[in-house]
């Protein structure tokens, strides 16, 4: 189940990318790079930091078609795409919630301290968002308000903690996975943020 939610997340990360890659009237080359940053590089930042090698997508280079394929079946049908707001919204969601799963699930295979095992989450849930609002010149969206990193962070630490104290591997995820989307999505509906820091004033 984790794995073919994996592949759904990253299909719908890919084609948020590509239309995000179009609003900037890039060409297709671009469309997929960003696609496959976007898709692919919340993984990588972890397995990076962490000395994870070889990366998801060396190791299966599956990924890089998936996200390329996409991004171009995006560009063919963006119109119909653009219309489907909340479907992507909930998707993505879900995306947010297994690949924090899936990073947690790395760092506790190598043994890091706890803390870092929910940063690893939390770095495969959020980087590749980061990294394509930086792409496109935007203020990444997890950083403007956005109850985002908050549901990743969550969701890592009940999955960790409830491992810790017994539970069931597939039992957590569940928990872990719906406590974190529920979290996500109400925090869309409600418009939910984080508190902004607002400073104006002329130092001159």
């Amino acid at each position: 189940m984790l794995t073919v939610i994996f592949y759904v997340a990253i299909t719908v990360e890919a084609m948020t990318a590509a239309l995000a890659a179009g609003r900037r009237k890039m060409d297709w080359f671009g469309v997929c790079v960003l696609a496959c940053v976007t898709a692919l590089g919340g993984g990588s930042a972890r397995d990076i930091i962490l000395g994870h090698y070889p990366l998801s997508w060396v190791e299966n280079p599956y990924l890089l078609l998936i996200s390329c394929g996409a991004a171009l079946l995006t560009i063919a049908i963006a119109r119909v795409v653009d219309r489907l707001r909340w479907p992507f919204l909930l998707l993505d969601a879900l995306g947010l919630v297994v690949f924090s799963i899936i990073g947690c699930n790395v760092g506790m295979a190598m043994g890091v301290h706890p803390m870092i095992v929910i940063v690893a989450g939390m770095l495969t849930g959020i980087t590749g968002g980061i990294l394509r609002d930086v792409l496109c010149n935007d203020v990444p969206l997890v950083f403007s308000g956005e109850l985002y990193a908050t549901c990743s962070a969550v969701t890592g630490a009940i999955y960790y903690f409830g491992l810790q104290w017994g539970g069931h591997a597939d039992v957590m995820i569940v928990v872990a996975g719906a406590i974190g989307f529920t979290m996500r999505v109400l925090a869309i509906f409600f418009k939910w943020e984080m508190p902004k820091f607002v400073y104006d004033k002329d130092l001159r």
